[in-house]
């Protein structure tokens, strides 16, 4: 299986539909690709608070139509990222989208652990409420975005739902880059699964991006991992070794706790 994950920068300088057009652009020279993933809140950037209300869409508003059309131009499987979605209710959500490779919405992930420490996206976005996965011929997504990824038993949760690779949809800062690449490979070994982890370049409202997208393997060994700048970062992985690994060192069968109780009669 082919994977490309496009570390696009944010340029502050640069219009949010100027941004949609070139993501378009990345998204439509990856013809030939399985799979394309893009990074958390990339038409606005993840930390531009005060933009949020302003660039707030509906569910099928300009990103998701021209991520819908990349997606079939490409003929690729897309995780679009996320967006600032504004619901019926007035409510924002930080609204992952994932689209088939004829342009139909598969799956919307919004995201369920706000960052902010009570303010920032914690007190301006509404917080999801479903774990999301999506299958495709290869393999079973499990949808995580950024701060998701400090949260192992949501994670646990895909798994047991039927994921096999864990994507990631990231804005992750600079200074806390170490956390992130230590993060992805934990979650992969925990969870015996392929991570796909892909963040932004640039910077958002004055925060350095990490950028270093990553791609780890069930047994955590990192596979392919970017710079610091916009790239594009293509890896081929089997999709088969999920199984493989699980068989072969069986410890997710070994839990005690965290599952349901067993059933007792009357």
């Amino acid at each position: 299986m082919r994977a490309s994950l496009i570390q696009i920068a944010v340029d502050p300088d640069e219009s949010v539909n100027s941004r949609r057009q070139r993501a378009a652009s990345l998204i439509a020279a990856q013809r030939g690709a399985d799979l394309v993933v893009l990074p958390e809140l990339w038409p606005v950037g993840a930390f531009a608070y005060t933009a949020f209300a302003d660039e707030a869409e509906p569910l099928q508003g300009p990103t998701h139509d021209i991520m819908a059309k990349a997606a079939a131009d490409a003929g690729v499987w897309l995780h679009a990222g996320s967006f600032v979605e504004r619901a019926a209710d007035g409510t924002l959500y930080n609204t992952a989208l994932v689209f088939t490779p004829e342009g139909e919405r598969a799956a919307a992930y919004r995201k369920i652990h706000r960052f902010g420490f009570d303010q920032g996206e914690a007190v301006m976005m509404g917080a999801g409420e479903e774990l999301v996965t999506v299958t495709l011929p290869q393999t079973t997504l499990g949808l995580a975005t950024c701060y998701d990824l400090r949260f192992p038993e949501m994670f646990r949760g895909l798994v047991d739902a039927g994921a096999e690779t864990l994507i990631v949809a990231a804005g992750w800062p600079e200074r806390r880059r170490a956390h992130w690449t230590l993060l992805a490979r934990a979650r992969a070994v925990e969870n015996q699964s392929y991570v796909l982890a892909v963040g932004t370049a640039g910077t958002h409202a004055g925060i350095q991006q990490a950028g270093h997208s990553i791609v780890v393997d069930p047994w955590g060994e990192v596979l392919a991992e970017a710079g610091a700048d916009e790239e594009v970062l293509t890896v081929e992985f089997d999709p088969s070794k999920v199984a493989a690994t699980r068989e072969q060192f069986p410890a997710l069968k070994d839990r005690r706790l965290g599952l349901a109780p067993p059933e007792t009669g009357e």
